[in-house]
């Protein structure tokens, strides 16, 4: 059954953010290398055991929001799947080279959430 395996969280200013989620959480916040300035987030549940994956980059929008990605087979035939059941595809697949691929849609209740596809050879 597809679960949420990621979430994704913009930021303005990125140690601001790193510093905040770090004491508050205590999440292990650290920078990945790339293109890009990402940074991979590592969460523990209450016992210590490994919790969901995240990552922080700067805000692309005013109105981008932390964003919740399920891992699913196939994010084109999910993205089939949201639009036959109503929703929309707001961010049509894109790969994320040696990841995966993602999409963004949106619900019937206008929620965004996030499809991931992993494939270590994507480009």
């Amino acid at each position: 059954m597809p679960a949420i395996a990621h979430f994704d969280l913009p930021a303005d200013d990125l140690e601001r953010a790193r510093k905040f989620y770090t004491e508050l959480f205590d999440w292990k916040i650290e920078k990945v290398e790339g293109p890009f300035e990402y940074y991979s987030i590592e969460t523990t549940d209450l016992e210590g055991n490994p919790g969901v994956a995240g990552g922080m980059g700067l805000r692309g929008s005013p109105e981008q929001r932390i964003t919740n990605f399920v891992e699913v087979i196939s994010v084109d035939e999910y993205c089939d799947r949201v639009k036959e059941l109503g929703g929309m595809v707001l961010q049509t697949k894109m790969p994320v080279p040696g990841y995966g691929y993602l999409a963004v849609c949106m619900d019937t209740e206008e929620n965004t959430f996030g499809l991931w596809e992993i494939d270590e050879n994507a480009e």
